[in-house]
This record gives C-alpha cells, structure tokens and sequence, in this order.
C-alpha cells in the first residue's frame, strides 16, 4: 500500500474494517463455543466435583491469554498486526482436536492454554488494527463495534452450542464448532487481511508529538500503563475486574444454575443473553464515550455490574430472574468494555498504542486468572450465591475507584509515553 492511498477514516477503510469485524466475531465464536457446555462437560464426563477443579480451564485460558496480550502489544510493530494474526487463528486448530481427544480434565485445560493464545493474538489485533484504521476521531465507535463483534459471537455460539448440546453430545458440539470456526478465521486473515502498519505512521506524523516516534520498552510501558498514570491504572484495575466477573459468570454460573435444576437450554438461554446485551450495547456506548468522555460511562457500567451480580446472588438460580441479571451485567459491561480501551487509547502517543494496550490487556485479562480462583474458593466455602455477592462487592470498589483516581479530560503528554511516565 503507498502512503498516497493510506487514509484515516472509518468510511475510508470500510471494507477492511468490516472484514475485521466478521473476524473478529469468529474470535469471539471461539469462546462462546464453551460457555454454556465446558462446564457441565466436566462434571458429567470427567467426574470434576470441586469448582477450583472446574474453574482451572478458565484459570489456564486467563493465564495464556494474559502474558500472550502483553507479548503481542511489543511484538505487534515489531513482527506486524496481520503476522500475528494469522498466528493466532494456526494456534486454535489444535483446539478441537484437544478437546475431542482428551481421555482426562488435564488435556482441556491445555486445549484451554491453546485458546487463550488464540484470544490474546487475535483479538488483541483486530483491536489495534481497528483503531489503526479509524484514527482518533471515532475511536470509540470503532472499538463499540469491534466488541459487538466479537461478544456478538460469543453470545450466537453460546446460545447455539447450548440448544444443539440439549440434543446431541455436548463435546461433539465443541469440537466440530471450533473446528470450523478456527478454519474459516485462518483462511479470511491470510487471503484478505492487510497490515495497517502504514495507517500508525501516518496518524503519528499528524500527532503534536509526531517527533517521539520509537515503541516504548515493555520496562517502560509496563510501570506506567500498571500503577504509575492515575488514567492508565484506573483503566487496568477496571478491566481486572470485570473480567473477575466474566471468568464468575462463564465458569460458575451454568454450574449455579444446574444444581437448582435448570436444563442445558436454559442454562445456554442465560449464558446468551449476558455477551448478547453486552456485544449490541457496545456500538451505542463506543459511540457515547466519543461525545460525553470515557469516565462517566466507565463508573456507571462497573456499579451497575456491581447491582447485577448482586440480583443474581438472590434470585436463588431461579432463571428468569437470572435471565434478568444476565441482561443487567451485558448492559454494564457494555457501557464499561469498548470504553476502558478508547481511555488507554487517549491517553498515550500513537507510537506507544501497541504497548501500552497489551499491558492493559495484560491485566484486564488476568481477570480470568483472579476470578477463576477466587470464584472456586469461594463456592467450595461460602456456595454459589456468597460467591457471586463477594464478586458483587468487589465490582462496586472498583467504579468507587474510578471516580477518585481517573482524571477526566484523557491526554497524551507531547514528549511521549516515557517523559509521561517519569512525570508521573
């Protein structure tokens, strides 16, 4: 691509960002694949009685996904966007063919190790390639649809796999599921997908900083983006949270509503609804935090998280009233998502964006880590309700921390990420 045809724009790049956002739903379908069958699968083939026991696929999944974010924000101007994203689509074939082997729980959480590489490669490219694409201005829509995208996915497969495993073998409908999800992502990133590092070069050289022009360190990036920048920690310990409570309500949830007798559609029916309203409510508050800044929806999304958990915690797994929680979370999660990587976005150089969301993503993502084990602690000792209700509480300190700690206007300092860092 010659620089007289690179252009900022999402009308500009129309057809490369909607071929980003049918990928980028295809990384989502990945996980949607498990969430209303993984699970129960443990329980009914493999024996796994104790929830840490259960929850450990989500805990390997969070792990590999983690440190594969924070490799990915360094290596992606180093190897390229498109390079990385085709490794990450090679690396979920092995996925089904894991999970369709596997004599033990042990080769589902490897298969799991295998996913959350998948997601941290893939879907952290298709972030950062969108934002690329689109530029400063519309950047939260931009991520609003990416993330629709992609929960859209989660939510089609989630509910999909749910009502097919009610009428054949569950982990029949994973393997063959991800298998062909895993083909179709592969063959659309090699055969069309264009790298966009030419589209970063041309948003730096508009930049007021256009003269620090270099990729921090990760020894650089990691301090500031992790507790130095009051925007930046803000923004990482929100998405730790919430990801805490997508790990409670992927893993412990269809658990939650089982042993109070609900059937595997209605158990598929609410792990649906969830990343449905999240997914669709993310092109609305992307939009949003474009117009009235990203602090006011990222405090209102973690406190109504924090009220959703705490009506499932008492709907006694009753599933309407669990259909309704579901949709509650979805609507907080939604105003929280999109939002929280628009703010990491605003706050740093162009040069520094890469970086910077990977270690975000790093921390947003040992999400899963966190929540996986504490959720599994805490069932075993306090039962599914006390579970959900400490996670409740939780999510309720994290908006309060957003309110006193986030600045509300979001710059990036002329001199750069590192000058930025050492002020701080």
């Amino acid at each position: 691509m010659t620089a007289a045809r690179v252009r900022l724009g999402l009308r500009e790049n129309v057809a490369q960002f909607s071929l980003l956002v049918a990928v980028n739903a295809l990384v989502g379908a990945m996980v949607g694949l498990e969430r209303s069958t993984l699970p129960l699968i443990g329980e009914t083939e493999f024996g796994v009685t104790s929830s840490v026991a259960v929850l450990s696929f989500i805990v390997a999944f969070g792990l590999a996904k983690s440190f594969t974010n924070l490799a990915a924000g360094t290596w992606a101007t180093r190897v390229g966007r498109r390079r990385l994203l085709i490794l990450g689509w090679a690396l979920a074939l092995p996925v089904p063919l894991l999970v369709g082997l596997a004599p033990s729980w042990a080769w589902i959480v490897a298969a799991n190790v295998f996913l959350g590489v998948n997601q941290g490669l893939a879907w952290s490219m298709t972030v950062v390639m969108k934002i690329d694409l689109v530029g400063p201005k519309r950047r939260g829509l931009a991520l609003g649809l990416n993330e629709a995208a992609g929960y859209g996915g989660v939510a089609l497969a989630a509910a999909a796999s749910g009502w097919l495993a009610a009428e054949f073998v569950a982990r029949d409908v994973l393997v063959v599921g991800a298998l062909a999800v895993a083909v179709l992502g592969l063959v659309l990133s090699l055969a069309f997908v264009r790298d966009t590092g030419a589209h970063v070069d041309l948003e730096q050289e508009r930049h007021p900083a256009a003269a620090d022009r270099t990729p921090p360190m990760l020894r650089t990036a990691f301090p500031a983006a992790s507790y130095r920048d009051p925007a930046l920690r803000s923004c990482a310990q929100a998405g730790l949270v919430n990801n805490l409570n997508d790990a409670l309500a992927w893993g412990l949830v269809p658990l939650y509503l089982a042993a109070e007798g609900a059937s595997i559609g209605a158990i598929g029916l609410v792990a649906g609804l969830y990343p449905a309203v999240w997914g669709l409510g993310q092109i609305w508050t992307g939009h949003r935090s474009d117009i009235v800044g990203r602090k006011p929806l990222i405090v209102a999304g973690m406190l109504l998280q924090a009220l959703a958990l705490t009506a499932l915690a008492a709907s006694g797994g009753e599933v309407a009233l669990a259909a309704f929680a579901a949709v509650a979370l979805g609507a907080g999660t939604a105003l929280v998502y999109p939002t929280l990587i628009a703010a990491i976005s605003d706050a740093v150089v162009p040069s520094a964006r890469a970086a910077v969301v990977g270690v975000y993503r790093f921390w947003r993502d040992m999400g899963y880590v966190v929540g996986g084990l504490m959720a599994g602690i805490a069932a075993d000792a306090l039962g599914f309700s006390g579970a959900i209700a400490l996670v409740a509480g939780l999510t309720a300190l994290s908006g309060i921390w957003v309110i006193f700690d986030m600045p509300t206007k979001l710059e990036p300092s002329a001199a750069g990420l590192e000058a930025r860092a050492e002020a701080v």
